[in-house]
């Protein structure tokens, strides 16, 4: 099986791949929601009459994803998440009931999906279009809803990739739009204001679809407020229709809807820090949203499914000598979330940060929120994609925001591996040692704490 998954990778990894390009475009000329539905016409219209629950927003995407997933298995309900990048195989885009695809059946969708992009990419070539066939991540879309129809799934979450208007998922009816929560992140793409950004999220809105929203700040809120008035929407948002309170790993919930009013209290979730339970707030709410349409979801099955829900990579702890956390903080709001969780979960020993950072992110907010947070800072770069930052460079900028720091606080590792090396053997057992600043790091070192912990536990 593993080279007819070798070759049904390398046929997929060949299509063109925006994850993998220094800026990743967002205009209607490379984007074509025409070509994702032409793709879908031909499969058979999978996403029809799927339930499906769409997800935008520029952090938290992920983990409510996840946590959505959670709560409907545990109500009894066979869900399927697709969710991107992966952090070490293909197949974690594809996951129903928490389990990613198998590689026989990746290898299936494969083949599903190649004659059908073969004939649209000659289609393409006749009629002179220098964007071709279906993308990578056109295609990788399509197979997971392929797979959910073929797992029979009750519900789907697709997490969209990159905005909302222009994406691939765009073309879904959903039965409930998420909007998770709005900050400066692909300004090149999305627009330099929370504003600008927010209008592009908001374009996953749909005529009478109803809209949970979670986000905080109140030009965003006013820009998807009224996107959903537009479109004839009930808008359910936070602070308003849903509240929330978070004490050190557990939270209180309160939903105030009109007739649907309820209350959840000294909820434990898997997934630490305020920002998580901000995310579990907005997932509850969607799962309100589901009741109200008629599913039956319990509060236990609520309260046992934020109990169980993790995602690789989102503030992981990986509990060891020393205790290594994984984020793949990317953002300043996304670093400052981390470095107050830090607080929460290591709040003793010397802390190490191990840290790479893509060129096209906003590199002075990250640095600014992790820098002054950390004993020693160890830059790097990541080697599977080409965005990496040179970590010669980076130092540059790390030393920028040193405040003021002497002695040899700061390391130059070329390579993530020697940064992971370097860290481990510096570093006391009640210490920690955090990956952070790109997801592509998180992906490679991830895979290397664990292996090299794998290989520890063989040798003694």
């Amino acid at each position: 099986m593993a080279s007819r998954r070798d070759a049904a990778l390398d046929w997929l990894v060949a299509r063109i791949n925006y994850e993998r390009t220094l800026v990743a475009p967002y205009n209607e000329r490379q984007l074509k929601l025409d070509r994702m539905r032409t793709l879908l016409v031909r499969l058979g219209q999978p996403d029809a009459g799927m339930k499906i629950v769409h997800v935008a927003g520029t952090k938290g995407k992920g983990s409510v994803s996840a946590m959505i997933a959670a709560m409907l298995a545990e109500a009894g309900y066979r869900t399927g998440v697709f969710n991107s990048p992966h952090l070490h195989r293909v197949e974690e885009r594809f996951v129903v009931d928490g389990q990613p695809c198998a590689e026989a059946e990746f290898v299936a969708l494969v083949n599903r999906l190649r004659p059908i992009v073969a004939a649209m990419d000659a289609e393409a070539a006749a009629e002179g279009d220098p964007q071709g066939g279906p993308t990578y991540f056109e295609v990788t879309t399509a197979m997971a809803l392929v797979h959910f129809v073929e797992r029979s799934v009750d519900a789907a979450v697709l997490e969209v990739g990159l905005g909302g208007r222009l994406d691939s998922t765009n073309v879904c009816l959903p039965v409930v739009s998420v909007i998770t929560s709005i900050s400066l992140d692909h300004t090149q793409q999305l627009g330099h204001t929370l504003g600008a950004i927010a209008s592009e999220k908001a374009g996953i809105i749909k005529p009478g679809v109803p809209v949970v929203c979670g986000v905080a700040e109140a030009q965003p809120q006013a820009v998807i407020a009224e996107v959903a008035r537009q479109h004839g929407c009930r808008l359910i948002q936070a602070d308003r229709e849903f509240r929330y309170r978070y004490r050190g790993g557990r939270f209180d919930f309160e939903y105030t809807v009109a007739g649907q009013e309820h209350c959840l209290a000294d909820v434990p979730l898997a997934m630490r820090g305020v920002h998580q339970a901000a995310n579990a707030a907005v997932a509850l709410a969607m799962l309100a949203e589901l009741r109200h349409q008629g599913w039956c979801i319990s509060l236990d099955a609520m309260r046992r499914g934020l109990a169980q829900a993790k995602l690789a990579g989102r503030i992981e702890l990986l509990v060891g000598e020393p205790n290594v956390v994984v984020d793949t903080a990317h953002n300043g709001a996304s670093a400052k979330a981390l470095v107050e969780t830090l607080a929460e979960i290591a709040p003793t020993g010397r802390r190490t940060l191990i840290l790479s950072v893509s060129h096209d992110k906003d590199v002075s907010a990250i640095l600014r929120e992790l820098v002054p947070h950390f004993d020693r800072v160890l830059v790097t770069q990541y080697q599977e994609n080409p965005r990496a930052i040179p970590a010669d460079d980076l130092a540059v900028l790390v030393r920028a925001e040193s405040q003021g720091k002497t002695g040899a606080w700061l390391e130059i590792c070329p390579v993530p591996w020697d940064a992971w090396e370097a860290a481990r053997h510096g570093a006391g057992p009640n210490d920690v040692v955090c990956i952070a600043g790109s997801f592509y790091l998180a992906a490679e070192l991830r895979a290397a704490v664990l292996a090299s912990r794998a290989s520890s536990k063989l040798d003694r």
